[in-house]
């Protein structure tokens, strides 16, 4: 009968260990595209922030970790939902799979209800405590938190260096604006004291022409009246 052909594959599927699972391969990253557009700089010549990438499917090493943490020993709720997705794939599906399966796993393992719903809430608490564990942690990694006997992280380290860096920068534009404004009062010395040597040469120039032309004169005075 069909239906103890899906309890036989049920049986089969649960009874599979976990390391003869097949893996799903990991997706190929994305290439860049040819003759992309350079990406736009701040004024300071620095590239804009990039934005956070899309997450569209979870990390494989994410995939491990949360499985890690569903493995039990093969008589709780994980395994009994492993039983109803092999049901469920054999084609039953709403009360009767459930039924099925849980009559099935029971006499397999000998739980029973409660004991089955208790081991179902006992995986949630897992989850949610490990998930506050992350939390933290990425908290933490993100500097909004600081978690005692912790050195800070990679990225903590980054903005530390980046505020360095900004003050850094900062005093650099101030010292260059103060240079400009040394070197405008430099030059505006530096004209006034040119048109003042123009001016002198231009003087200098004019007394000595005057000179020159009242010797002449006189010299040729001179000669016209006193050599005959």
């Amino acid at each position: 009968m069909p239906i103890f052909d899906n309890l036989a594959k049920a049986a089969k599927d649960f009874f599979i260990e976990e390391g003869e699972e097949s893996t799903s391969p990991a997706p190929a990253s994305a290439r860049p595209l040819p003759n992309a557009a350079p990406p736009a700089l701040t004024p300071a010549g620095m590239p804009y922030p990039a934005a956070p990438p899309l997450v569209t499917q979870p990390e494989q090493r994410h995939l491990d970790h949360i499985q890690s943490l569903l493995t039990g020993n093969g008589k709780d709720f994980v395994a009994y939902t492993k039983m109803v997705k092999s049901l469920g794939a054999s084609g039953l599906s709403g009360p009767i799979l459930y039924q099925t399966a849980f009559n099935a796993f029971s006499a397999v393992t000998g739980m029973d209800l409660p004991g089955l719903l208790a081991s179902a809430e006992e995986f949630e608490r897992k989850l949610t405590a490990d998930r506050n564990h992350i939390l933290e942690r990425h908290r933490e990694k993100l500097g909004e938190i600081k978690i005692p006997n912790q050195p800070a992280s990679a990225l903590v380290q980054l903005q530390q260096q980046e505020t360095q860096l900004q003050a850094a920068l900062t005093d650099l534009q101030r010292q260059l604006e103060a240079k400009q404004q040394e070197l405008l009062q430099v030059q505006q010395q530096r004209q006034q004291e040119s048109q003042k040597a123009t001016a002198a040469m231009a003087s200098y120039e004019l007394a000595n022409s005057a000179a020159a032309a009242e010797l002449q004169a006189h010299r040729q005075a001179t000669q016209s009246f006193l050599l005959k």
